[in-house]
């Protein structure tokens, strides 16, 4: 009997796959509206086609996600389009395709709140990530050069950098916007009207509307959906660079330094005056594609007082403008410590430790851009300070912590000291716990360091 990815393989071929041989020629027709004569040239062939669902396949698998409404795991798509995958893509090339239903679920925002998250399918998500693999050959190359979120080659990094030397080059006033709920407030009809400029494709469009306007399940209670695209759909961040590429062009029309990363964008100018003309500006450009600035997290102000995607910037020697964590960011990180290093916590030092890594190595690597060694070095030295004092809450006992330190080789002085003064515990992980639990300690037990 053939392995799986063996019947998989012939599944995803199937018998009408010859549409797939079209030359590029034809495809940039559809894409233009100009379809040759006699020929049915469509996009749908290139989202249907084998290449480009394996492609598919494997980035849906490697994102891994939650299941949707119908609890199936992208884990389990391999099965599950040896048996339906004929079926799923006629309904694609007819536009009989219809969407599940998007599970909603509330993650924590990072700076407080919470932020909803659309889940679809895994199937819807599989078709999704086929949509995006065609569209963005198409739109991406016209997209503004100063436009850096979710795009292929592009980072926070490049955004955060080029932003930096627009302040430098003597741009020392931002106008910061902040776009109230966007996501959740695309206007369907508007974002339609800027995809139809550019696309011919009838039943890709369709299936693009059906994809917008799929219901939402919240609490088990299905609710009607007329605008907005829900973050967690692969293709929803190019979307918004498509509706949002419209202010982009607008500012380059007028000559301004911006610096775009998704729904966040700072331009920077040399005065405020300058600024507030630029905030009227904007304002009427959103107000086009029916969005609202969310005006109290909006503002006009020096550029190192203002944050931008967790960065900030000062001033070195020379008015050298250089990046550093932003206070905010920093204040979210060290509270996020906090509760993962709560001395309440029933488990082992080595669990809690375990427990912090992704988000130091995470958290290390984003923010490696920042000149601030020696904020790091004292970030490092107050997260040991914490786990030592969470391993004195934890032993509780005098001659429990007496045993543990002598099995770790300290002096019995020491040992002594500590034990009998137990329940300060932050005061002994600061004076004498050092001598015991040192770097070389926590290096043995993994905890990663935000600076070597």
């Amino acid at each position: 009997m053939p392995q799986m990815s063996e019947q998989l393989e012939l599944a995803l071929w199937g018998p009408s796959e010859s549409r797939e041989d079209r030359s590029s020629v034809e495809v940039e027709s559809a894409v233009q509206g100009n379809a040759l004569p006699g020929r049915d040239v469509s996009l749908m062939d290139r989202v249907v086609s084998h290449s480009n669902l394996q492609a598919a396949l494997k980035r849906v698998k490697k994102n891994k996600g939650s299941p949707g409404v119908d609890g199936m795991s992208v884990q389990d798509l391999d099965g599950w389009l040896l048996e339906h995958w004929e079926r799923v893509r006629g309904e694609l090339l007819s536009g009989t395709y219809q969407p599940s239903l998007v599970l909603r679920r509330e993650i924590p925002k990072s700076g407080g709140g919470m932020r909803p998250l659309g889940i679809p399918t895994a199937i819807d998500r599989l078709i999704q990530q086929m949509i995006l693999q065609v569209l963005t050959p198409i739109f991406d190359p016209t997209f503004s050069a100063w436009s850096f979120g979710f795009r292929p080659g592009r980072s926070a990094h490049d955004a955060i950098v080029s932003a930096q030397r627009m302040v430098q080059t003597g741009r020392r006033v931002v106008v910061d916007v902040d776009l109230k709920s966007f996501f959740d407030r695309v206007q369907h009809d508007v974002l339609m009207v800027r995809l139809s400029r550019r696309i011919a494709d009838r039943e890709l469009l369709g299936l693009i509307r059906r994809f917008l306007s799929a219901g939402i399940l919240v609490g088990g209670i299905t609710m009607e959906r007329h605008e907005g695209t829900p973050q967690g759909g692969p293709l929803s961040p190019l979307l918004a660079n498509i509706l949002l590429d419209e202010v982009d062009k607008a500012l380059e029309r007028h000559g301004h330094s911006f610096v775009r990363y998704a729904d966040d964008c700072n331009v920077y100018v040399r005065s405020r005056r300058a600024g507030e003309r630029v905030m009227s500006l904007l304002r009427r450009l959103y107000g086009r594609l029916r969005l609202e600035i969310n005006e109290e997290k909006s503002a006009v102000g020096r550029a190192h007082e203002r944050k931008f995607l967790g960065y900030s910037f000062w001033y070195g020697t020379g008015s050298v403008v250089k990046r550093r964590v932003a206070s905010k960011t920093l204040q979210v990180f060290k509270a996020e410590i906090r509760e993962q290093t709560r001395r309440v916590r029933g488990m082992s030092l080595a669990a809690v430790i375990g427990g912090l890594k992704a988000k130091l190595v995470g958290w290390r690597n984003y923010f490696r851009l920042a000149d601030t060694p020696r904020l790091f070095r004292k970030l490092d030295e107050w997260i040991r300070h914490r786990l030592r004092a969470f391993q004195l809450k934890q032993w509780r006992r005098g001659r429990t912590a007496f045993r543990a330190l002598r099995g770790l080789g300290a002096r019995e002085d020491v040992c002594s000291r500590i034990a009998g003064n137990l329940r300060r515990w932050w005061h002994n992980s600061g004076l004498l716990m050092n001598m015991v639990f040192d770097i070389r300690f926590f290096d043995r037990l993994g905890l990663p360091k935000l600076i070597g």
